[in-house]
């Protein structure tokens, strides 16, 4: 029923569909199952949508010659309803003549859809979207305006969304924000609205951050906010001045490996503009009581990582998945300080995790990348990775990111000295061309594999857990990670002759994990080691810089780009793996 989706409007003089369209393929990070662009053209309301991306629409769909001042437009990740073109947005009433885009979940769609269809509605597709368009053009029989009809449609829903709407024989777009990320970008003459600053950048630097329940007419250059719960209310204009040189491929075929050769220039980027803040985190760590880390994804696995650091700090800390937060409830009092990990800031099991620690009178501290953010502006205060923009799906640099920010904590609060340019180094080290054309003998190994296993033992478990997630992101190749201990508690009898087994090495470990290792290979397992020495054991030896704390970076680097590369070998696209979304909006 859900959907993580991207949406744009624009109102003003210029192209607007040129205009959505450039900051919709921004937002294809959001899901890209399907596209579609809603348009006023003369007195009629216009309708493209296709399955596919938006060099799709472009090419098959909107003629050349096509120009629209009120666009809005829509890329979607489709869970309610299968990928089709009657189930990609914008949906139109019975009578084509209103048209809406929708980012989120109509809880109530059904009981909606039952209330309409005895009126008379019918609806032509399987989502739970539809409904919102029918629903204005029923409460425009009775009310006296557009935005009327739609305040009255979007007061009966329930759920999570971010909706806006057009109709044929009016000059704005009317929008509405709920527990899905809704910014307006604001420019002389013209406004733009986008479920995130990353479609806008190309066009202002002047926005506006909506707020739950802000109910937005937007015409040319003109923004009225009314908070549904509040009345009229005042939303500042954030000037946000963003350098965009790390936009665009460049030189390189993907984003994804684009993002994994940007990670040498990393640690500059987070100390640029952190100014204190490490500081800041150090000392509130060290001051509370109970400290927990929550993050989803690539994310939960940077706080596992935290947690180490901070227990061998000697700190109380407990790593939460955010789906599962909830049934932690009652450990978060007003002695707690919750550090929320998140790239985008809108993955809604964060959100949600960080809504319930406040009401339980908890700190929030928060580790994003992206400005403006949820959860960003739902903290107490932040430190932003400052990374650039990573529109590759699977996470590479903001994973790196987030575990340098834990390192530099910990440091911090052990009083240690960081050594930025040897770390540095290390990683233009692991990025060198003559790494990567070796790691394509593993991936003829495992181009044609079902299945492999990664082991490893303390910040080398996070290591495999991270490369596991890596692998089943962009190549389909069932990865699974575990502690090397745990190998004889179930696992070791999946092992067959010739089973990839990844081993994750360390110096504090090295014994115990080449043992785990030797009892793979004594099964018939083929082994792939990563460390900073070789073993006999080894049938493959990925070879890293020696480590400490650090050692987790060095670790996960290498299979980024061995999952890059199995990604191209299997003919997948990195960019955009099948069936996923980099921004988690939806629970």
């Amino acid at each position: 029923m859900s959907k993580m989706c991207g949406i744009m409007g624009y109102v003003g003089n210029g192209n607007g569909i040129h205009a959505t369209l450039v900051g919709l393929k921004r937002l294809e990070y959001r899901g890209y199952d399907s596209v579609g662009v809603g348009y006023k053209k003369g007195g009629d309301l216009v309708i493209k949508k296709c399955v596919g991306r938006v060099e799709d629409i472009c090419r098959r769909l909107i003629p050349s010659e096509d120009h629209s001042t009120i666009v809005i437009s829509h890329t979607r990740w489709g869970t309610h309803g299968k990928i089709t073109d009657e189930n990609a947005h914008p949906h139109a009433d019975c009578q084509g003549k209103i048209a809406i885009v929708h980012n989120g979940i109509i809880e109530n769609f059904q009981d909606i859809k039952e209330f309409l269809s005895k009126r008379g509605h019918q609806f032509k597709s399987e989502t739970d979207s539809e409904v919102i368009s029918h629903l204005i053009e029923e409460y425009l029989k009775t009310e006296n305006s557009f935005e009327e009809a739609c305040k009255k449609a979007f007061s009966m829903l329930k759920g999570s969304f971010a909706i806006l709407a057009l109709a044929s024989g009016e000059d704005k777009i009317v929008g509405i924000r709920k527990d899905s990320p809704l910014v307006v970008g604001i420019k002389e003459n013209e406004s733009f609205i986008a479920s995130d600053i990353y479609a806008l950048l190309p066009f202002t630097k002047e926005f506006i951050f909506l707020q739950n329940y802000d109910f937005i007419t937007v015409g040319k250059g003109v923004v009225k906010i009314e908070n549904l719960k509040e009345g009229k209310v005042e939303r500042p204009v954030e000037v946000i001045d963003i350098n965009l040189e790390y936009d665009g491929k460049e030189k390189y075929h993907h984003f994804m490996i684009k993002e994994i050769m940007e990670q040498s220039e990393v640690i500059d980027r987070i100390l640029e503009k952190n100014n204190g803040k490490i500081e800041v985190f150090s000392k509130e760590i060290s001051s509370a009581k109970k400290v927990f880390l929550v993050g989803a994804g690539s994310s939960y696995h940077a706080c596992l990582y935290g947690s180490y650091l901070l227990t061998k700090a000697g700190i109380d800390s407990k790593p939460i998945v955010a789906s599962e937060f909830k049934h932690f409830e009652k450990l978060i009092d007003k002695d707690s300080l919750v550090i929320a990990v998140s790239q985008s800031g809108e993955t809604a099991d964060v959100i949600e995790a960080i809504r319930i620690a406040k009401k339980r009178g908890a700190k929030i501290f928060s580790i994003v990348n992206v400005y403006g953010s949820t959860v960003m502006r739902e903290s107490n205060d932040y430190i932003l990775m400052n990374v650039g923009f990573e529109v590759g799906v699977a996470a590479t640099k903001t994973f790196t990111s987030q575990l340098i920010i834990f390192l530099l904590i910990y440091k911090s609060i052990m009083g240690e000295g960081f050594d930025g340019r040897e770390l540095q180094s290390k990683i233009l080290d692991l990025l060198g061309r003559s790494r990567r054309e070796f790691m394509e003998k593993v991936v003829d190994y495992l181009k044609e594999k079902d299945h492999v296993f990664l082991i490893g033992r303390g910040l080398s478990f996070i290591s495999a857990e991270e490369a596991a997630l890596k692998i089943k992101e962009v190549s389909y190749i069932h990865a699974e990670a575990f502690p090397g201990g745990e190998l004889k508690h179930g696992t070791l009898a999946l092992i067959e002759n010739g089973t990839p087994c990844i081993v994750f090495v360390d110096r504090e470990n090295k014994d115990e994990i080449l043992s785990n290792a030797h009892e793979v290979k004594t099964r018939g397992g083929f082994i792939i080691g990563i460390s900073p020495e070789r073993d006999e054991v080894f049938d493959i030896w990925i070879k890293i810089p020696e480590a400490n704390e650090e050692l987790t970076i060095m670790q996960v680097i290498p299979i980024q780009i061995l999952a890059y590369l199995l990604a191209l070998k299997k003919g997948y696209n990195p960019d955009y793996p099948r069936n996923l979304a980099k921004s988690v909006t939806v629970k």
